[in-house]
């Protein structure tokens, strides 16, 4: 008797998956933002977690990025606290070790969490507590994770000078780079130049949301002006290819650098369907990127707000194109490469977890 293949979702929780663009205040547990918010007296939306995570996903489902980012008011409303911090990042790490995920950098902004008289030196060591537990939880249930932090700075604020120091401050415990985030219309990188070029000076690591609610302007801001080592979302470089009536793709000024320099691309499938910046899975942008091979990564963007995993992410993928485990494998090597770990500890993990564990994988195919 022949035993039947394993269901193509089984094989891809299984495999080993690198998250490059995940917000710590956007994947908590429906029931963890209850408890939490009882304890400090924040009014929810819902009451129990089930109506309560399935009113994030709804709200988020708005095709409209603004809308999608003021689901987040009740998130950093229960992470106010040292305690509270440290268990959030606890099971964000625990909920991704068992999605399959070995490698994650999981960004958030220091600046939101002060409300109830923490300093930020307070904020990223609470997250450090909490993702050094979950990290030796994960361990121990055999399923080991590597977690690290992107501090993010807010593009309608002004702090990003802040932000980006406390980033080198902490870039030897546990804190690999800078992001900045927020509304894109009327913020643009530019504003910021002062924090990207003292990240320069220090030979730090930051990526930019980008091309993700705005167009091409903002991606070449990005990149020529503040010097991003990576774009998160980026989906907008679609706008500078053109199809021509034989199916061939022509790539303009800016699609042709960002190709040729290889620049990571955060993709985030099911978030940008949510935002509008993508109408379906099948039409992402990420189909026609990959086939070009752009540097493409596959992220979850907020797990809670896009009810999604990376599990359900690649999956998704495998559907509307119809990928197979060497597909997957490439977005995870492009992810790990892209990785703002050191060299050789990206390498370390690309051939002693990623390869072997997808050489098992595809020949199960």
């Amino acid at each position: 008797m022949f035993a039947m293949p394993e269901p193509i979702a089984e094989r891809v929780r299984r495999a080993p998956k690198v998250l490059l663009h995940d917000h710590l205040d956007g994947g908590l547990r429906p029931q963890t933002i209850l408890e939490l918010a009882a304890e400090t007296g924040h009014g929810l939306p819902a009451d129990d977690a089930e109506s309560l995570g399935r009113w994030f996903t709804e709200s988020a489902d708005s095709g409209s990025l603004v809308r999608y980012l003021e689901t987040f008011d009740h998130t950093v409303a229960v992470m106010q606290t040292a305690e509270q911090l440290r268990r959030v990042a606890r099971e964000c790490v625990l909920d991704l070790a068992a999605d399959g995920v070995v490698y994650a950098e999981v960004r958030y902004a220091p600046e939101q969490h002060l409300q109830q008289g923490l300093e930020l030196t307070d904020v990223v060591d609470a997250v450090r507590e909490g993702f050094a537990e979950g990290e030796q939880e994960a361990r121990a249930l055999g399923t080991p994770v590597v977690v690290r932090q992107l501090l993010t700075a807010m593009r309608h604020q002004a702090r990003s000078n802040e932000i980006a120091e406390l980033s080198v401050a902490y870039r030897d415990k546990g804190v690999v780079g800078f992001d900045i985030a927020g509304a894109e219309a009327g913020y643009p990188p530019t504003r910021h130049l002062d924090a990207f070029e003292y990240l320069q000076r220090e030979n730090a690591h930051f990526t930019i949301h980008a091309g993700e609610a705005f167009g091409l302007p903002s991606i070449w801001q990005a990149l020529q002006w503040c010097g991003a080592d990576r774009l998160g979302h980026g989906v907008r470089i679609i706008d500078d290819i053109t199809v021509g009536p034989d199916g061939t793709p022509r790539l303009g000024r800016l699609a042709s650098y960002v190709r040729d320099k290889r620049i990571p691309l955060e993709m985030c499938p099911w978030s940008n369907v949510q935002t509008g910046a993508a109408d379906s899975i099948a039409e992402h942008p990420i189909g026609l990127l990959t086939r070009l091979r752009f540097r493409v990564t596959v992220n979850t963007d907020n797990r809670l707000m896009s009810g999604t995993s990376m599990t359900r992410e690649m999956s998704s993928l495998v559907e509307a194109f119809g990928y197979g485990m060497r597909d997957l494998r490439w977005f995870t090597i492009n992810a790990m490469k892209s990785a703002f770990l050191p060299f050789d500890e990206r390498l370390e993990m690309i051939e002693s977890t990623i390869k072997p564990a997808y050489a098992v994988l595809d020949a199960m195919s």
